[in-house]
């Protein structure tokens, strides 16, 4: 049995690690409540971009736009990997990084070089080097704001109205609930419009003209759907990370709990054979007495 001492070591290890995941898991959820009021802010806005560039589509030719043209078989592709500056948030970037490992193999003729966004997956890639690195962008969730998306998507457009790429797709975490979040592949370039809800279309008036507001509205609806993108990985780490060390720490009541059980047990069978020596030295001492 081990020594008392041993055990309650471990006793005072165990429950420091304790108050370190239940911090955690608190910062974590303050956080998410901050992430989750900016994505719902955030998701009626693109989705009625999405909306308002489908109709526009509908009334001017939009395959003259570059974002909106298709580039026949895609040879060269860039896939956006979306992971944690950190670590501590169970299978967050494992997930993501399974699913864009998936989305290589599922297409072997086609190049595809890698945007890779948080330091995990940027590691994970650089490491096993599975295709050239295009861009990476560290740290940014450490002060998320929109500037750092309009940057990504300025370098993701050039890189595609250049003609080195043919196709962009993006792999994230998707939030769905503070317990729940889903890996979503998208296609980010060349744009797709929704098609427009059925029903009369009416004639609006654009000024200047469509096609203008067409142009400014497709640059828009990159940086936005990025924005978006980020928004949606950030809310969905800090889930996972809410929930990891939720989990940790009962894991760590539990173990506390069975080492206390160990060391009563260890500290009553050294009380009973105290016990015992002093009853038998006392039977002993009568013995000699007689």
């Amino acid at each position: 049995m081990p020594a008392l001492r041993d055990i309650k070591r471990r006793i005072a290890s165990v429950q420091s690690t304790r108050q370190i995941t239940n911090t955690m898991k608190m910062v974590a959820a303050a956080r998410l409540r901050r992430a989750q009021e900016a994505l719902f802010r955030t998701r009626p806005y693109a989705e009625g971009l999405e909306h308002l560039i489908g109709h526009l589509c509908v009334r001017v030719r939009g395959d003259l736009h570059p974002l909106l043209a298709v580039r026949g078989r895609s040879r060269k592709a860039a896939l956006v990997v979306v992971t944690s500056d950190r670590g501590l948030c169970g299978a967050f970037n494992s997930n993501v990084v399974r699913r864009a490992n998936q989305r290589i193999l599922e297409r072997p003729d086609v190049e595809t070089g890698f945007i890779l966004v948080g330091k995990k997956g940027r590691d994970f890639f650089r490491r096993r080097g599975m295709g050239p690195v295009l861009y990476e962008q560290v740290g940014l969730f450490q002060e998320l704001d929109f500037g750092q998306a309009r940057v990504l998507a300025d370098h993701i457009g050039q890189l595609y109205l250049d003609g080195n790429l043919d196709s962009v797709e993006v792999v994230y975490q998707e939030f769905r609930s503070a317990v729940r979040q889903e890996v979503v592949l998208r296609p980010l370039l060349p744009i797709v419009p929704r098609e427009p809800i059925s029903g009369p279309i009416y004639p609006y008036l654009y000024e200047p003209s469509e096609e203008a507001i067409l142009d400014v509205l497709l640059s828009r609806y990159l940086v936005v759907q990025l924005w978006r993108v980020l928004l949606e990985s950030f809310a969905a780490e800090q889930g996972a990370r809410m929930t990891a060390m939720e989990n940790a720490t009962d894991n760590a009541d539990e173990m506390i709990e069975q080492l206390t059980l160990a060391y009563n047990k260890a500290r009553q069978a050294a009380i009973t054979k105290e016990i015992l020596e002093v009853a038998g030295g006392a039977e002993a001492m009568r013995k000699a007495e007689e």
